[in-house]
């Protein structure tokens, strides 16, 4: 246990943080799992453009790394293209 009181508010604020970065990282995997369940078109490059916008603020604030941001973005952007 934390013996110095900078080191139990450095907990306090990491819990916050990590509560914080989960949060962020399932709400942009679910939305997208639902940009690939998509098959409208136009309803799907709606949610790319939004699912984009969460992935670029993950990898800014190093949620996740900025390669694996890019991968997600040119295979959802390689989805949409393709559908009908």
């Amino acid at each position: 246990m934390a013996n110095h009181k900078s080191a139990e508010k450095r907990i306090r604020a990491n819990e916050a943080k990590r509560v914080r970065n989960r949060y962020q990282h399932k709400t942009t995997r679910t939305f997208i799992k639902k940009l690939r369940t998509t098959t409208v078109k136009s309803e799907a490059e709606a949610l790319l453009k939004e699912v984009s916008a969460l992935i670029d603020k993950l990898a800014k604030k190093n949620i996740i790394h900025w390669k694996k941001a890019a991968n997600q973005k040119s295979s959802l952007a390689k989805y949409v293209n393709k559908l009908a």
